[in-house]
């Protein structure tokens, strides 16, 4: 029996990756530093920004970045330029709610680039039982013990577990630990041979269709909201 789903947020609850390289940019602008690699970032897409960010601008004081990033994520989310969860996604998350699955985000971002969504009022956080990222996770992607405090705190097993990612990284982490995996090929950014290794349970073309998917792990009809 499914309980529960786990979801990756970016470039599978959203689409983030473009709009994260232009933010990503325009905090490098403001410290007076050249604009990195596009090919760069999307081979480091899914590590933590702060993290990856030696690797996508080499040379870069990453205090002051994250400096940057602290005052100049909320204004752009604010203003609709990033973290726009389009509403089928929405969709399927309540259809998920409605079959009674407990919904949790499992993110590699730093606390600074969800500060927008983890206010109670927040439409995101209206539908998840909990959201966990980078600063209260012990463990990080690939490592599966990632999904240890999840399942310790919310009294769950493995085998009652679909986790949804859009990366090999993603996967990794899921199919070792025991949960089922929804590989998301939304983004363009992978395809289903990147996946081969991992034994993924479904792909979908978008997220709208995770329910469709976990509806098949779960064996019984999930009626779309």
């Amino acid at each position: 029996m499914v309980k529960a789903v786990l979801v990756d947020f970016d470039d599978t609850l959203c689409p983030t990756e473009e709009a994260g390289f232009a933010f990503e940019n325009e905090v490098l602008r403001r410290l007076g530093r050249p604009p990195q690699i596009r090919e760069v970032h999307k081979a480091t897409w899914g590590q933590p920004m702060l993290g990856a960010m030696p690797v996508r601008s080499p040379g870069v004081d990453v205090a002051a970045f994250h400096a940057v990033v602290h005052d100049l994520f909320p204004k752009w989310a604010a203003e609709g330029k990033i973290d726009a969860i389009p509403r089928s996604n929405m969709a399927a998350l309540d259809t998920l709610r409605a079959a009674g699955m407990d919904l949790y985000v499992v993110t590699s971002r730093i606390e600074d680039e969800l500060r927008h969504t983890l206010s109670p009022e927040h439409e995101l956080m209206q539908r998840l039982a909990a959201i966990y990222y980078h600063e209260t996770l012990e463990y990080h992607e690939p490592d599966p013990r990632v999904f240890d405090k999840v399942l310790a705190v919310h009294g769950l097993i493995p085998e009652q577990c679909v986790y949804v990612g859009d990366s090999p990284s993603d996967a990794a982490a899921a199919k070792q630990a025991g949960l089922y995996f929804v590989a998301s090929l939304e983004s363009g950014l992978r395809t289903s041979a990147d996946f081969e290794p991992w034994g993924v349970d479904h792909f979908v073309a978008r997220f709208a269709d995770v329910p469709d998917a976990i509806q098949r792990i779960a064996g019984r009809r999930l009626q779309k909201v």
